[in-house]
């Protein structure tokens, strides 16, 4: 009975740590072990020669459960009126022990508290070990004596504008309706968080530089969905700039080419003289899938970091939202960016005469982006 008692005991301890119960995990540990300790010891005690001259150590350690139990029957009142009742009467049970240590233990009493815990034991455990298998709660434990209310203040204040997760179809939607209506919203791209506005609209690409204090003489650049759709508006770019954008795109590097009529071709629309200088304009394809659907749903987006000009790059929505967030319409959740640093950019204006120009090294490097110029060249 006394094995049986400390092993049923012993195992709800380790279900309701399984279950993060770790209070109740603690609480029935302890009692297996105090069940197993009480009952062996006032069993075979005449054995060990348990008396009134060697029953120091017990009698230290009846005084340790006392002090531990009662810690437990504090954190129990917040919990359920079974580990409650079950801390209490463990605490007369190891004044029990206690007694029987110092060989002043009344038998009436010690068979009243036996009963009883064995009982509450029983119950409890066979509650504990019901529910965690069955994941329900299918026998009573009884609500808290003492519940703490959270304070209304530790409420979460909404987001400054609509965030949607980027996984979600709907999400997607949301951010293509509000750009295709003029809005401003983040993005994630395949580096850093980007702000995002739609070519149609030239007020919205004008809010960008509002919004991130961006001197106007610096040019905004355009995203497009894949390579096919600059094949379609037939630019006038020659074989070795062909082959270059098709071995770097998609991905991390940005490349400025002449601008002409073809980008209205393109989808650029209204937007033509905000994007790019008065002569060229960068246009890179990103490697990321939830922006090129987002880009196939828009049309071409006009693409700045979203960040107030002068500092580091967003590399998660968080930060977009907390810097930018009271000022966009939206921002697309997508966690943590794939990169710290932003894309590299290229000048290929001038690719057939004199080569490609490293104007900005980026997530990808230059001495890269240099080999992959010349073996085509060399080619």
């Amino acid at each position: 009975l006394i094995l049986i008692g400390g092993f049923v005991q012993l195992l709800a301890g380790f279900l309701a740590f399984r279950k993060y119960d770790h209070l109740g995990g603690a609480a029935f540990l302890t009692f297996s072990a105090l069940w197993s300790s009480y009952g062996a010891t006032r069993i075979i005690g005449h054995l060990v020669n348990v008396g009134a001259g060697s029953s120091e150590g017990f009698t230290a350690g009846s005084v340790a459960f006392l002090v531990l139990n009662a810690f437990l029957t504090v954190l129990a009142s917040s919990f359920n009126v079974v580990l409650l009742c079950m801390t209490l009467v463990m605490e007369l049970m190891t004044i029990c022990f206690l007694l029987f240590t110092l060989e002043n233990l009344p038998l009436p009493f010690e068979i009243a508290m036996l009963s009883i815990f064995s009982i509450i034991c029983f119950y409890g455990a066979t509650a504990s070990l019901a529910n965690c298998m069955f994941g329900k709660d299918l026998m009573m434990m009884g609500p808290p004596l003492f519940t703490a209310e959270s304070s209304k203040k530790d409420t979460p204040d909404p987001p400054p504008c609509v965030c949607p997760r980027s996984h979600c179809t709907s999400g997607l939607r949301t951010i293509a309706d509000l750009l295709n209506t003029g809005a401003v919203c983040g993005v994630p791209t395949d580096t850093v968080y980007a702000l995002a506005a739609s070519c149609k609209h030239p007020q919205a690409i004008e809010k960008v530089y509002r919004i991130k204090d961006r001197p106007q003489e610096k040019p905004i650049c355009i995203f497009i969905s894949n390579l096919d759709q600059l094949r379609a508006a037939s630019p006038p770019i020659s074989p070795l700039l062909w082959e270059f954008m098709e071995n770097v795109y998609p991905g991390g590097i940005g490349c400025i080419i002449q601008k002409g009529e073809w980008l209205k071709k393109l989808g650029v629309g209204a937007g033509y003289s905000r994007v790019g200088t008065q002569d060229s304009i960068m246009i890179r394809v990103p490697d990321l899938t939830v922006l090129v659907h987002l880009i196939d749903m828009t049309g071409p987006l006009a693409i700045t970091s979203a960040n107030p000009s002068g500092e580091a790059d967003s590399t998660h929505h968080d930060m977009v939202i907390s810097r930018l967030g009271h000022k966009l319409e939206g921002v697309l959740c997508d966690g943590e960016s794939d990169e710290v640093v932003a894309s590299t950019v290229v000048n290929c204006t001038k690719i057939d005469e004199s080569g490609i120009t490293i104007l900005r090294e980026g997530c990808i490097p230059a001495g890269k982006v240099m080999q992959i110029f010349e073996s085509l060249k060399n080619r």
